[in-house]
């Protein structure tokens, strides 16, 4: 059984986060889960996403919070201390798949639903009853790839009206406003912590897990590497 490495983390910031996995993706051989409940808030975008097309700039002026650029593609989320943030970094050898973006949204959706049976991936987020409870992202390159995920345990609609309606939007949407398109977890699962135990007993069904300590994987030093995590 292939070895993976867990780091569990609690409100750590997002930004930390992600500068964090773009390391282990550009520089790690290893394979590795994050779990991370909760960050303070902040909008964090895509690599290829525009501000004044993605974000209420008016009401961002009112209730000013952090905006960041991450390094992968997919969407524009506002995050806060209700989000849940999971993340897979392996190497392409750990599976026998393809590495295309529809094969991994594949591969992933089969490893969410043996882990709940009434999630799933509808164009790329992952749903219930046809209402979006968690939007991802990817990133591949030549040998490793990664799949990372901000799931909505709960939301303010006053959050959500930072960002305007995308142009582009999955078909299901209908292009209906926030919050009649997003969903809560908490309506569906009784804690966080049943939410997190099914991924940690799924992810040792199919690997040997080692935990690692917050403290340790910040301490690691890493190579010089390119970093495209900004704040904007």
């Amino acid at each position: 059984m292939k070895k993976i490495n867990l780091v569990k983390l609690k409100n750590f910031p997002i930004y930390k986060q992600l500068l964090l996995e773009e390391a282990l993706l550009r520089t790690d051989e290893n394979n590795w889960c994050i779990i991370n409940e909760g960050t303070p808030p902040a909008i964090v975008m895509g690599i290829a996403g525009q501000k004044e097309n993605l974000i209420n700039e008016d009401l961002l002026k009112r209730n000013p919070i952090p905006v960041i650029k991450r390094f992968s593609g997919g969407g524009c989320v506002i995050v806060n201390e209700d989000s849940l943030f999971i993340t897979f970094i392996f190497s392409k050898k750990t599976h026998n798949i393809e590495l295309f973006p529809e094969k991994i949204h594949a591969h992933m959706e089969n490893f969410y639903k043996e882990c709940f049976q009434n999630i799933s991936l509808k164009e790329n987020d992952y749903v219930i009853d046809q209402k979006k409870c968690g939007g991802n992202a990817q990133y591949i390159k030549k040998d490793r790839w990664l799949h990372h995920t901000s799931f909505l345990w709960d939301y303010k609609k006053e959050d959500m009206d930072l960002l305007l309606l995308p142009s582009k939007q999955p078909k299901y949407r209908e292009n209906r406003q926030h919050n009649e398109f997003l969903c809560k977890l908490k309506n569906h699962f009784s804690s966080k912590e049943e939410f997190q135990t099914k991924i940690e007993k799924n992810l040792s069904k199919h690997f040997n897990v080692e935990i690692v300590q917050q403290e340790t994987i910040l301490e690691k030093q890493y190579p010089v590497h390119r970093q495209r995590t900004k704040i904007i």
